[in-house]
């Protein structure tokens, strides 16, 4: 059996997706969930893209251990050398640096000759090499691009160094047939193609990422990169936890291993899509709330009688529990502590004392305390900012009726410890909130979107609300969860703005420790 090495690009070509926008802290959670899922290459980021990257990759470099850790950089020396600081701390430093090679991006992009681009890629191959014992080089565009050019230039950079070839396809175009295709001509006429390991990176413009991806497994490709829930640019990437799945339950077809975990892939799903703001459709495969759902009364007839019949995949191979009530008010501090670290979760003492004080007070509120309300918990807790001045909610009212003006009055304090309150009206009781909350606050604020779901199911679920917005001109993100929606709402608004202090906060202490 041939071993595949999965490639996870989700903090970083995840991210780039419209309007997401991950803190340190929230990065350095979904990398500790990668790894426990088992990925052996990480992509933290595109270091050389802002600070707050290099931050996020650095700190992901120092911590992870059980993963490979790389970065993004084009095929100039200044990114190289900001990506070797950002990476030199790893347990397994690597490289991960592209240039486009299709006749368009070259003429267009580029505005460079093929010979030229040739040269270049072998110049950065080689820098590159100095310091990173792995470097991986993108054929940008490969799916659009000559093979006899790919042949040629594949063979320099692996002369020059490269361990591992990737040849994506970039704008989601190519067809499974035509992306196996290309990895087999590069395989047969490709003279020192033995010496690298050959890697798929697939996006879904055409909704074929996954089928793309498998076409080049069969084909020779022994790395595959995607992310989670298949967030990223435009349409997205390929979905991991698709793939691996689809390796799994079709071992007669593929004959491939890996090192991924797939009770770890729900947990992972819901970590991702709970930071990103994006959730994931009903019908998503493998992850979706749909997936193992069934309405039809034949099709329920079919699965009480035997769960093979409407079911290939059983929810217990990606993790997902039918009955996680676990903990009520009775519950102790020990049980709770054992809980969580069944959950995958290990707080520092004091962490654990908060989380615990906000798990008993939801006890005393809510019924049935579900894993899906611990994870909540949890992931607020771990990726809470602490140690830096933002703007805290004191107290708020809403008055509502049919009849009646919506009219919210909000208590905060500022990030200067003034406390200052205010009413306004609206349409709408969330709107009459958003509205006082941004007469309060002195920073320039354009909310843009706004979504609000429940976490699990019944009348007294955890509400959880989501915005993006632009805070002095820079587009944030935020999200708040509350038993009441409107609580829910003003918490997710000023974790928006508060994104920006800690983001400020953390460039100017960089700044002061160079």
């Amino acid at each position: 059996m041939v071993h595949v090495n999965i490639f996870d690009t989700t903090l970083r070509d995840g991210e780039q997706s419209p309007g997401v926008n991950l803190n340190q802290l929230e990065k350095l959670e979904i990398a500790r969930q990668l790894e426990r899922f088992g990925v052996d290459i990480m992509e933290a980021g595109f270091p050389a893209s802002s600070q707050g990257d290099f931050e996020a990759v650095r700190t992901i470099a120092q911590t992870i251990k059980n993963s490979s850790i790389t970065g993004l950089a084009r095929a100039t020396k200044t990114d190289i050398d900001i990506a070797w600081d950002a990476l030199k701390d790893a347990a397994e430093p690597r490289l991960h640096v592209f240039l486009a090679t299709s006749p368009i991006h070259m003429q267009y992009k580029l505005l460079k000759s093929p010979e030229e681009v040739i040269q270049t890629a072998i110049d950065m191959v080689s820098y590159a090499r100095k310091r990173f014992p792995h470097v991986e080089w993108s054929a940008e565009d490969a799916s659009r691009s000559d093979l006899d050019f790919l042949v040629r230039i594949i063979t320099k950079v692996i002369d020059a160094g490269a361990t591992v070839i990737n040849l994506p396809d970039t704008v989601g175009y190519t067809t499974p047939e035509e992306y196996g295709r290309m990895f087999r001509y590069i395989r047969e006429n490709v003279p020192n193609i033995h010496k690298v390991a050959l890697s798929c990176h697939c996006h879904d413009d055409l909704g074929m990422a996954v089928a793309n991806s498998l076409a080049a497994i069969e084909n020779g490709a022994t790395q595959v990169e995607g992310t989670i829930n298949g967030i990223g640019e435009r349409a997205g990437n390929a979905s991991l936890e698709e793939i691996a799945v689809a390796l799994n339950i079709r071992k007669d077809k593929y004959n491939f291993t890996n090192n991924l975990v797939l009770k770890e892939i729900k947990r992972t799903s819901d970590l991702v899509s709970r930071f990103t703001g994006m959730l994931v459709p009903p019908n998503k495969a493998v992850v979706g709330k749909n997936a193992f759902a069934h309405e039809s009364g034949i099709h329920q007839d079919g699965v009480l009688k035997n769960t093979l019949t409407y079911e290939i995949i059983t929810p217990e191979l990606v993790g997902v529990k039918s009955n996680d009530l676990v903990l009520g008010k009775h519950s102790g501090r020990h049980a709770f502590k054992d809980k969580i670290e069944q959950m995958g979760f290990h707080l520092l003492p004091e962490k654990l004392g908060e989380a615990f004080t906000s798990f008993k007070q939801l006890t005393d509120r809510k019924k049935e305390v579900t894993d899906e309300d611990l994870f909540t918990i949890l992931t607020d807790i771990q990726t809470a900012v602490v140690d830096i001045k933002k703007y805290e909610l004191v107290a708020f009212q809403v008055q509502y009726g049919s009849a009646n003006l919506p009219t919210a009055t909000v208590a905060l304090t500022t990030p200067e410890g003034i406390r200052v309150e205010t009413a306004r009206t609206g349409s709408g009781s969330v709107e009459a909130l958003m509205n006082t909350l941004e007469a309060l606050i002195k920073e320039e604020i354009h909310l843009t979107d706004f979504r609000l779901s429940s976490i699990g199911q019944g009348r007294d679920a955890l509400a959880e609300a989501h915005v993006k917005m632009t805070v002095n001109g820079s587009p944030v993100s935020g999200r708040g969860s509350a038993q009441d929606v409107l609580e829910a709402s003003a918490k997710s608004f000023l974790n928006a703005v508060n994104r920006v202090f800690f983001t400020h906060n953390a460039v100017l202490k960089e700044t002061a420790m160079l």
